[in-house]
This record gives structure tokens, sequence and C-alpha cells, in this order.
């Protein structure tokens, strides 16, 4: 059957800087508590866009980086690892992560608006906090946090190669290790209360659940915005 240019309703969508990130869906939370994984497996079941947060991040955004930098009269380079891992305290490493994801969150957004799409878009990652989504989200039960326990934080460290490995060329290995695994520690501590003060949902991840469980969690606290 041959259908004429008559029948044919195209739906044309234009290009919205706003209605793509208020319809995003964010996963945020403490790192390796599957926060990735759960976002994947929610992107094949219900076929949205999955934003991966830690990969543009450590690449994409490398630019951005180099340029705010400039910007800033701030040297270009790397600092020494040493100077990043083992002369700060753990405490003093978390602050300057924490003061850091506003800025990284903006180039976040930044990529988000560039999508044009009539369905959520699932984004995942650990700079992606509570204070800096719900204001721009619809609401927050946009948002979710996925928080380990620290028995199941150890246990990730002690299993998974990339979480346990330490890459970086510092003069004191150990050290950097135990202070990086400290830092994380804050951080996670810092997210949950946020997510607590924004009325933001968390999730505990202990290892009891699977992958599969818990993006079922996922999926049911998003289920009004994923119908």
């Amino acid at each position: 059957m041959i259908i004429g240019y008559a029948d044919i309703t195209l739906v044309i969508m234009q290009w919205d800087p706003v209605s793509t990130i208020r319809n995003a869906l964010w996963i945020g939370g403490g790192q390796w508590a599957g926060k990735t994984t759960v976002g994947g497996i929610l992107a094949e079941r219900y076929g949205v866009t999955h934003y991966h947060y830690d990969y543009h991040d450590a690449r994409g955004h490398e630019d951005r980086r180099i340029a705010a930098r400039l910007r800033r009269g701030e040297p270009v380079g790397s600092p020494h690892p040493d100077d990043v891992w083992i002369t700060p305290s753990p405490a003093e490493m978390a602050a300057a992560v924490l003061a850091g994801f506003p800025e990284r969150f903006e180039w976040v957004l930044d990529d988000l608006r560039a999508l044009v799409t009539p369905r959520p878009i699932i984004v995942d990652g650990w700079g992606l906090r509570p204070e800096l989504v719900v204001p721009v989200a619809g609401s927050p039960r946009q948002m979710i946090v996925l928080v380990p326990t620290e028995e199941f934080r150890r246990h990730q460290l002690a299993v998974l190669p990339r979480a346990g490995t330490f890459n970086a060329q510092v003069s004191d290995p150990v050290k950097a290790k135990r202070n990086r695994i400290a830092r994380d520690g804050l951080i996670i501590e810092d997210v949950t209360e946020n997510a607590r003060r924004s009325g933001v949902r968390i999730i505990e991840v202990d290892g009891s659940r699977g992958a599969e469980a818990i993006a079922e969690m996922v999926a049911d606290h998003f289920s009004p915005f994923l119908a």
C-alpha cells in the first residue's frame, strides 16, 4: 500500500535546553555502590539514554578543566601525585573534591543540554550531588542516592581490581591508598547528609542484594517517570 505524505504525521522535536535536564533521572552516591551498573540495566530495560558521568569527567571534560585553570591563572599541568595523595590529609582531600563538584556539574548540564529526546535520560556518577541536582530537576523524586556500607565498600576494594588498584606514581603507595579510602568515606558521609537534607531517597548497598535487585528498587522509585 502506498501512503501519501498527507497520511503521515511527522513529530518534529524542538531543541529545548531546559526540558532534557528537568526530565533526567539522577543516580548519585558513593563510589563502588553500583551506580553505573544500575544505570546500564535501566537503560537496557527501558530503552532510555544512559549518561555516564565518570567517563565524561575523566576524558571528555579534560579540555574544559584546562581552560578553567587558564582563566583562573592556575598551572595547566597536573600537580605532582604526592601533592594530591600524600601531602594533604583525607579531610583536605575530600574538601578539595567537594569544592570542585559544582564546576564539574555545570559541564554535565552543558552536555545534557545538547541532547534532544522525548524520554528521560539516566545520569549516574559520584559527582551528582543532591544539593546540585535538586534545584535543576523537576522533583527530588527524580534522584536517588546509592550508598555502600563500610563493610561492603571494603569488600569492593578487595575484590574489584579497578577499586583496589592505585596507579599514580607516588612515593608511598600504601599511604596514598589509605588516604584515598578515607577520603572516599568522608565524601560518602557528605552525600548521605545532603541527600537527607534535600529530601532525596537513599538506598544502602550492603551486598545482600544483587545489581538486578537494586535496579528493580531504583526502577520502582523512578516508575512515574519511566512509564
